[in-house]
C-alpha cells in the first residue's frame, strides 16, 4: 500500500505528486508516463515515499525517505532525494493546515455519564441519521495513511471490547472518529449532500464519542457502550 507522502521523481529532476492522492499509479498514470524497462540506465522515473518511522501521522517521530521500487535507476542519487525533500516541505505545510493534531482518544477510557440523559438519545438519533454514508464519505475525503493512524491508536481496542455484542456496526463509529481529524471545507465531504449541517456531517457521533459513549446497532436494536470494558449503558429502538 502507498503512503503519503508519495510521488515519482524524474531523471530531469520534477518531482511528481498530487495532494490527497498516495497511489504511485495514479500519479504515473495522470503525467502519462510509461513503466516500460527495467534497465537501471533507462528508466527516466522513480516512485518513491517519505513517511514517519512511527506509522503515526498525527504524532510522527522522524521522518524518513525511500525508494519504493525492487530496482532503481542508476541515476538516482542523493541529489535526486534533496528535490524529493524539497517538495516534502511544501506537502507538509499543506498537510498542517488540514489535519487536526489532537491527542486520539480511547473512550472507553473515559468516564461514561452516570445516567444517558435526552441529550445523548438525541445525539444518538442525529447520528443514527447519518451514519449510512460515514465510510463511503471518509474514504473519499481523507487519506488511508491518516485513517490508519487513528485505527491503530484507539479502533482495535474499541472494536475488540464491543465485537461479541454488535460486530461490525462499531466500525461506522471509527469511521466518524477518524474523519474529526480532517478539518476540511463543508462541500468537500463527499455523499454527504443531503446532510443538513455546516460543519462536520458525522460530529453527533464523535460527541458521543468524547463523552465516552460508542454507538452500536444490530440492525433492530440501538446500543450506548461506554466504561472499561464497553459494557451496554443504554439499549433500545429510536
Amino acid at each position: 500500500m502507498c503512503n503519503a507522502f508519495s510521488g515519482i521523481i524524474k531523471k530531469n529532476g520534477e518531482v511528481i505528486w498530487k495532494f490527497g492522492v498516495e497511489s504511485h499509479e495514479d500519479l504515473i498514470e495522470s503525467a502519462g508516463l510509461k513503466d516500460n524497462t527495467a534497465e537501471t540506465t533507462r528508466m527516466t522515473f522513480a516512485r518513491f515515499e517519505i513517511t514517519p518511522d512511527n506509522g503515526n501521522y498525527l504524532n510522527p517521530d522522524r521522518w524518513s525517505f525511500r525508494v519504493d521500487q525492487t530496482i532503481q535507476p542508476k541515476w538516482l542519487d542523493e541529489g535526486y532525494e534533496k528535490l524529493c525533500w524539497a517538495e516534502f516541505r511544501k506537502w507538509k505545510k499543506k498537510l498542517n493546515r488540514i489535519l487536526v493534531r489532537k491527542p486520539t482518544v480511547n473512550p472507553f477510557s473515559i468516564s461514561p455519564p452516570k445516567k444517558i440523559t435526552k441529550h445523548h438519545l438525541e445525539l444518538l438519533k442525529e447520528w443514527d441519521s447519518v451514519r449510512a454514508s460515514v465510510w463511503d464519505s471518509v474514504r473519499a475525503s481523507v487519506w488511508d495513511s491518516v485513517r490508519a493512524s487513528v485505527w491503530d491508536s484507539v479502533g482495535e481496542s474499541v472494536w475488540a471490547s464491543v465485537w461479541a455484542s454488535v460486530g461490525e456496526s462499531v466500525w461506522d463509529s471509527v469511521g466518524a472518529y477518524s474523519g474529526s481529524f480532517f478539518r476540511l471545507p463543508r462541500k468537500s465531504w463527499k455523499y454527504t449532500e443531503n446532510i443538513k449541517t455546516k460543519g462536520y456531517p458525522f460530529q453527533p457521533c464523535v460527541d458521543l464519542w468524547g463523552m465516552g459513549l460508542v454507538p452500536s446497532f444490530d440492525g433492530t436494536t440501538w446500543r450506548l457502550h461506554g466504561g472499561e470494558d464497553g459494557k451496554v449503558l443504554w439499549k433500545g429502538k429510536l
